[in-house]
C-alpha cells in the first residue's frame, strides 16, 4: 500500500503521525511511504531520517495526499485539506468529530473512509490510541495550572504546594479515567490537596487503592461538583465519553461563583470541553479570561512536547497502520473488532453512533463486506 504521512497544518502542532522507525517498519512490509518535507521537523527528525528508513519525501502536500491510498496524520484535517479528501482514501488520525460539523460534513461529502484514533476501542473499553495522550495532557494539566495560578500569569497567586504554615491548592479533577488519573498523580505529586470526582464507583476505589488516602475521591453529581468546585483554586477537566461530545460540567454560574483568579484547565475541549465558556485556544495564545476565572483550553496539548508526544502515539497506532497496510481497511477491522470501532465515517454514511447523535444524523450500519 502506499501511505502518505502530510506535514500538520493545525496550530502549534509540531507532532508527525509516523517516526522513521515506524517508515523502516512499513517499507520493509512492503509497503511504499511518503512523508512531506518537514513533516517531522518538530519532533526532531529531518527529511534525511526519513530517506535513509526508506522513505520518499516530497514538499507538495498535494503529492502526498493524492498518490497515497492510505494517510495517516495527527490531527483532523483542517479547511485548507478538505480539498483533498476523496472517496478512494483511507485517512487514520485524531478526528474527534462530535465536535466538529465542518470536518464531518468534508469528510462525507468527499466520501472519505475515516478511522479515528480516538474511537479505536478494545472490548473491555479501553481505548489504546487516545490513552498516550491522554496520559500527557493529564500529566501537564496541573503543570500548566501551577504556572497559571501565579499572579503575574492571571491567577489567584497561589503556590500549588503552599508552604509551611500555608495551606497547598485545592486541585479537582473531573474524571477518573487515564487523563484524570494523570492529572492527579503529578498534582499530588506537587504537594496539592486532591479531590478526584467521577460517577464510576469502580474507578474511584481504583484510586483510593493506588494513592493510598494521598487525595480524596467522590462520586459526581451536580451537587457534589458545585461544592467542590466552590472551593477549588485549579479545576482539571477530563472527562471523557468515547467518540461523543463533552458534557457540560462547570456552568459559568458557578465559576463566577469561584474564588476570583480560579484557573480551569480543560483536557476535554477538543470533545467541545467540560465547562461551559470553553473554546479552543492555542499554545501561542492559551488562555482567557471569562467569569471572573482563567481557562486553558488548548486542543492539542500534547503538542506542546512533541519528541515525547510523537514517541508514544507513533508506538500505539503503528500495528493498526500496519494491519490496515498488509490487510485493507475492511480486512483489518473484521480482524479486530477495535479497529472496527474507530471506523467514523465511510462511503458518504456516519457509522459511529456517537458522531451521528452529536450531529443529528443518521447512523448507518458498518458493512464489512468487500
Amino acid at each position: 500500500m502506499i501511505i502518505g504521512v502530510p506535514r500538520e497544518l493545525t496550530p502549534d502542532e509540531y507532532r508527525v503521525a509516523v517516526t522513521p522507525a515506524g517508515v523502516r517498519e512499513l517499507v520493509s512490509a512492503g509497503n511504499t511511504v511518503v512523508v512531506e518535507s518537514q513533516a517531522g521537523a518538530g519532533s526532531g527528525y529531518r527529511d534525511g531520517d526519513y530517506e535513509a528508513a526508506g522513505a520518499a519525501t516530497t514538499g507538495d502536500a498535494g503529492e502526498v495526499w493524492g498518490a497515497c491510498e492510505l494517510v495517516c496524520k495527527v490531527k483532523e484535517p483542517v479547511a485548507a485539506e478538505y480539498r483533498q479528501l476523496r472517496e478512494e482514501l483511507v485517512l487514520f488520525t485524531f478526528l474527534h468529530l462530535a465536535a466538529n460539523r465542518p470536518c464531518t460534513e468534508a469528510l462525507l461529502a468527499a466520501g472519505t473512509t475515516a478511522i479515528a484514533y480516538e474511537t479505536v476501542r478494545r472490548a473491555d473499553g479501553t481505548l489504546p490510541l487516545l490513552a498516550p495522550m491522554s496520559d500527557i495532557a493529564g500529566r501537564m494539566a496541573p503543570l500548566v495550572g501551577a504556572e497559571l495560578l501565579q499572579r503575574p500569569k492571571g491567577g489567584r497567586g497561589m503556590l500549588v504546594s503552599g508552604v509551611p504554615g500555608v495551606p497547598a491548592a485545592n486541585v479537582v479533577v473531573l474524571g477518573a479515567g487515564v487523563a484524570g488519573m494523570a492529572a492527579a498523580r503529578l498534582a499530588v505529586g506537587m504537594g496539592a490537596r486532591v479531590l478526584v470526582l467521577d460517577k464510576d464507583p469502580a474507578k474511584l476505589h481504583r484510586a483510593d487503592e493506588r494513592f493510598g488516602g494521598r487525595l480524596a475521591t467522590l462520586a459526581a453529581s451536580a451537587a457534589a461538583i458545585e461544592a467542590s468546585c466552590l472551593d477549588a483554586d485549579l479545576v482539571v477537566g477530563a472527562v471523557l465519553v468515547a467518540g461523543a461530545r463533552a458534557p457540560h460540567l462547570v456552568p459559568n454560574t458557578l465559576v463566577e461563583a469561584m474564588a476570583q483568579g480560579a484557573v480551569l484547565v480543560d483536557i476535554a475541549v477538543d470533545q467541545g470541553g467540560c465547562f461551559e465558556a470553553s473554546r479552543p485556544t492555542t499554545h501561542h495564545a492559551p488562555t482567557f479570561e471569562q467569569n471572573g476565572a482563567l481557562y486553558y483550553c488548548v486542543a492539542n496539548m500534547p503538542g506542546a512536547v512533541p519528541v515525547t508526544a510523537t514517541q508514544a502515539l507513533a508506538n500505539a497506532t503503528l500495528p493498526y497502520l500496519e494491519a490496515v497496510a498488509e490487510k485493507g481497511w475492511r480486512e483489518a477491522a473484521r480482524a479486530d473488532r477495535s479497529l472496527a470501532e474507530g471506523v467514523n465515517i465511510t462511503a458518504g454514511d456516519v457509522v459511529c453512533e456517537a458522531v451521528a447523535e452529536a450531529h443529528g444524523l443518521t447512523c448507518a450500519a458498518l458493512v464489512l463486506d468487500s
